[in-house]
This record gives C-alpha cells, structure tokens and sequence, in this order.
C-alpha cells in the first residue's frame, strides 16, 4: 500500500504508510535497519534542500534499529506488545528528548542537550520507534511559517520556495517527502493543522489532556496540545494511540476511553448532521482555498451525510486567545527578558512585552468570555455532529516571506491574524483535524479541517479517515 503526497523519487520503504510498513516489521518482511537505513539514505538525498530534520542522531538510531531486531528475534511476544518497533521518527524541536540537541529554535538554547525525555517522547520510545533526530520549528515555537536563526527555513516538499507551515513545520514536511513515517507536533494556534494543510498531510489536535504534557509548564493551560501527524489518518490514529492516556502529574489529563484509538473504524453518514463554513462569518479566506474544500462538501452527502452552511458563534475568540497566548509566553519567556531580548526574533518579544502588561481583571475577562463562548458551542453541537471549514485561510506562501499580510485585500494586522480559522478553534478546546482534501489549480495542497464537540476525538478521527477513504477512492 502507497500512499501519494509530495514523496516524488522517495524510495519504496519511504513511501509506505506507517501501518502498512509497521506490520511488514512485524512479519519479518524487512528489518528495522534496514528500514531506518533507508530513511537515512533518502534524509541524506532531501534534506539538504527542504531542511526538515534540524538535528540527526544517525550512530544513536542505528544502535535502536538493531535492538528492536534483536528483540523480535529474542521474544517475539514482547515485539508485539510494542506498536512501532523500529518505525523510525523524529522528535519536534520544541520537546526535550534526552541526549539529543533540543534549541526551541533559539540561539539562547542552540547547545542544550537534555537529559531526560519528555512523556510523549517515553512513550514513543517504550513503543518501540527509533527516535532519529529533531524536526525543525520554528524560534519557541512562534508563527506559523518555520524558520529560526539556529537552522534556518525549511521549505515545501510540494514547491520548496513555498513555506510549509509551522510550527510542527519540520515533521510536515519530513513527512510528506518521506524522510518519516510518523511525526509528533503541538498545536496552541494550529501548529498541527497549519503545517499539516500545507504540507498535504494529516495534523491531529486532540482535546485538551489527551495527550499528557510532561514536565507540565502552566499545568492547567489547555490552549497548548501536544498530538500525532501521519501522511493518512490511520498513521495518525497509530502514533495517537500511543502518545494518548492519563499522567497524574499533567492535571488536566484524560482518562482512556474503553474504545481503541487504532485502527480507525469507518463511520455510517446516514443522517450524520455536518455544518459547513467557509470562513467561520468572521475571517477572509483565500479564493482557492474555499473553492477546493467545497469540493468535499458532495462526498460528504454521497456518503448520506446532510450538509448545511452553518457555524457556531465564535465571535470573541480573537480577544481570548490573543490575551492567553500573551500570558503564556509572558509566564514562559518572561524570566529570559530582558536579558536576552537581543536574541529574540520580533514577534517573540512582541508576544512576551504584551503579556507582561497583563493585568489580573484582564485574563479574568478572557476567561469570563472564553465560558460564553463555550456554552455557545456546545449548544451547536447539540444540533450538529461535526463542522467543516479550511484548516488555513492561504495557500502555502513564499518561503521568505514572515507571514501574509494581507488576505483577498484584507490587511493582516499581526502575524497571527491569518492563522483564525485554527485558533477560533483553539479556543473552544475541541479536537480538530486537518486532512488532506485536493489540489487546486495551483498545484499545492489544501486541507479540510473536522471539529466535533470536546471529548468526541474518535469521531474526529473516524469522520476524518471516512472522508479520506471516499475521497480517494
């Protein structure tokens, strides 16, 4: 089974889904060396140009590709209980993994080299994956276009003078060329759907506490999410199934439902009540970016899906998490400022002296409208099983550019502003999935983003992989 994306000349073994090559592992059809060789073979040839993988560990994984073959020749049982053994992954540069360089895209932390794995990375090594190396992302994670002064620019497998999103920037685009199988990302404004549209790929933004995040930083923050990319969504759902499940030590975290992650089981539409928007009523959103998603809106209804125009009252949701996201960075970065303000890039700083103006009754009132806003939503999904709208306002854009400035005429004011169809549903704490849904006559990648109420991420992914399986068929 292949799968197509911006992989063109990538060798077989890098172009298979990450299912498809985990159960050929397991069958003993091709080895975990030789798999990760491969990858390392094909990051050699690509990465040069689209500077996905920020930092290679190639001696470390190659010492992890021969313990998972020694493990399933050792004890075949224990191999089976370990989902991704020898599926070689790279960590997002923005989480500590032990032993390997970890910048956050910032010369202040360009030779720091943790000693210990955050949970999602223990969980992705106890799984069985050989953690190769670190994707690019950009200066703490800021903005949605991936450059830092570290590493610089990664590009677009489709056309690397385009940019391919961030932050999870460098595992969009390691994924879609086939430099990985599976990637993790985070997600606060839609660094997980951004890149994922982008890049032709699949980004997942779980509910909040889904995934546990360990060391925890504002414990009970939910804006920030950590979650799964894959080039289908059974990939994802794979990588999901393993990073997902409760830690005492994250507060917000989520018990497991009694219902498997993975596999993705196929929905019946019938009677299934979808609302569509194509810009929230809010937001502009580029030409062919509408014109390809409502190309999705007649699968959907062959499906027996009934689709309607229609969109929860988000009104508000740019206040909220304007002032959320300065108070995160205030509280995470303010202890670095102004000491090393020189060596931060613009919007970072510009992020940082905002929140530090923050006052008390300030956040209280963001709060205060973020519950309004919550009580509106859920009142729409009484009425609706899903929403349906373009996972980013904009085709990928130049390379060189920061961000957009300007949207069909309408100017941008801030770096984020072109990021709202994400972050609106940031705010309202639902898992959200960007999923590829065509090519438009530009010739790059568009992705349909999926949106249940809070809790609901099977139906998020089922919905998403049901869609996928019918598009493509």
């Amino acid at each position: 089974m292949t799968v197509s994306t911006g992989c063109d000349g990538a060798p077989d073994l890098c172009t298979r889904t990450a299912v498809d090559l985990a159960g050929r592992l397991a069958r003993g059809e091709v080895s975990a060396v030789e798999v990760l060789e491969t990858h390392l073979d094909w990051i050699e040839e690509r990465n040069p140009e689209l500077n996905a993988i920020c930092t290679l560990d190639r001696d470390h994984a190659l010492e992890q590709a021969r313990a998972a073959d020694a493990l399933r020749r050792r004890d075949p049982e224990a191999a089976a209980a370990k989902p991704l053994l020898g599926l070689p992954t790279a960590v997002k540069d923005l989480v500590p993994a032990k032993g390997i360089r970890t910048t956050f895209g910032s010369p202040i932390f360009a030779d720091n080299i943790p000693d210990f794995d955050a949970l999602i990375v223990e969980r992705i090594r106890h799984a069985g994956a050989v953690v190769l190396g670190k994707t690019n992302t950009p200066e703490f994670g800021a903005g949605s276009q991936t450059f830092n002064p570290v590493f610089g620019k990664t590009r677009n497998p489709w056309d690397p003078n385009r940019t391919c999103g961030g932050s999870s920037g460098g595992a969009a685009a390691a994924l879609a060329s086939g430099m990985l199988p599976i990637a993790d990302g985070s997600d606060l404004g839609g660094s997980l759907r951004n890149p994922a549209s982008f890049c032709g790929v699949v980004g997942f933004r779980p509910t909040p506490g889904r995934v546990p995040r360990v060391p925890p930083e504002q414990g009970w923050d939910d804006l920030a999410v950590l979650g799964p990319m894959g080039r289908n969504v059974a990939d994802a759902a794979l990588l999901f199934s393993v990073i997902a499940g409760p830690d005492p030590r994250d507060p917000i975290s989520l018990v497991r439902p009694p219902e498997p992650f993975h596999p993705v089981e196929p929905l019946d539409l019938r009677g299934v009540r979808l609302a569509w928007t194509p810009d929230l009523g809010l937001y502009p959103v580029e030409r062919e970016v509408v014109q390809v998603c409502e190309g999705a809106l007649p699968v959907f209804r062959d499906l027996g899906a009934e689709v309607e125009e229609a969109a929860p009252d988000l009104s508000g949701a740019e206040a909220i998490f304007r002032t959320l996201r300065a108070n995160l960075f205030a509280d995470k970065l303010g202890p670095l400022f102004p000491e090393r303000r020189s060596q931060m890039k613009d919007t970072v700083i510009e992020e940082i002296e905002r929140g530090l103006t923050l006052t008390g009754p300030d956040i209280a009132a963001a709060q205060a409208e973020r519950t309004r806003l919550h009580c509106r939503v859920v009142e729409f999904f009484e009425r609706y099983d899903a929403l349906l709208l373009p996972a980013v306002q904009v085709l990928p854009f130049d390379v060189d550019r920061p961000y957009p400035t300007e949207i069909e005429g309408q100017p941008m004011r801030s770096y984020t502003d072109w990021m709202a169809s994400c972050y609106s549903i940031t705010v309202t704490g639902c898992p959200a999935i960007s999923v590829p849904c065509g090519i438009g006559p530009s010739g790059l990648p568009v992705g349909l983003q999926i949106v249940t109420s809070r809790g609901s991420d099977r139906r998020t992914l089922a919905l998403a992989a049901t869609f996928e399986a019918a598009n493509s068929a």
